[in-house]
This record gives structure tokens, C-alpha cells and sequence, in this order.
């Protein structure tokens, strides 16, 4: 087996377990009962990109790659503390009272009759 061969194996096995993560993170972000589990899905889904550039950039040769991944992090590093600020400002203003809470269990479900006689 040639290094070649080898690095080959490797960048496409890389791109699958990315392709992996990514799919489970698009899940948590999409079904994540919390704002919470969403941001931090968010921040996940920026470092997989991080891993595709890189592994992209392997594949390639051409190490333009590394400048924007290394952009694409700081960026994703700041989209997650405002968005860490944005919590802190809803918990401290739902203290305040001036957001009303939303929780499922003041709601009344009531079951839904099919018609068939039950």
C-alpha cells in the first residue's frame, strides 16, 4: 500500500465521519428540547465545517483552506458567546417578569374523538 493509497483512505474515511456527525448535529439542532441544546448544536455544526475545510484543504494542497477555517472559527466563536448573552439577557429578564414563561404542563390536552363510537 502506497502513502498515497493510504492518505486517500484516510481523507474519505474523514469525510464520512464528518458526514456522520453532521447529520446527528443537524438532528440535535432541529429537535433539541432546549434553546440551550440548539446553540450548542450550532456551535457543533461550526466546527464539523471547520473539519471539512481542513480535510478539503488535505485533499487539495492548497492551504488557503487553513486561513478560512481558522476564519470560520472565530467567527463561530462569537456567534456563540452572543448567543450564550442572548440567554443570560431572556433568564434575566423572565426573572424580571417580563417575559411570560411557556411551559407545556399549564396546558390542557384534551383527547381527540375519531367518531367511531368510543
Amino acid at each position: 500500500m502506497t502513502a498515497q493509497a493510504l492518505l486517500d483512505g484516510a481523507i474519505w474515511l474523514a469525510l464520512a465521519l464528518l458526514g456522520l456527525s453532521f447529520l446527528a448535529t443537524a438532528y440535535r439542532v432541529i429537535a433539541g428540547p432546549t434553546l440551550g441544546d440548539r446553540i450548542v448544536g450550532l456551535d457543533m455544526l461550526v466546527g464539523i465545517a471547520i473539519g471539512f475545510i481542513a480535510v478539503i484543504a488535505v485533499k487539495t494542497g492548497f492551504t488557503l483552506y487553513i486561513d478560512v477555517a481558522i476564519a470560520l472559527g472565530l467567527v463561530g466563536f462569537l456567534a456563540t458567546v452572543a448567543f450564550a448573552r442572548f440567554i443570560l439577557s431572556r433568564k434575566t429578564a423572565d426573572e424580571q417578569g417580563a417575559l411570560e414563561p411557556i411551559h407545556g404542563s399549564d396546558r390542557v390536552i384534551q383527547p381527540v374523538s375519531t367518531g367511531k363510537g368510543e
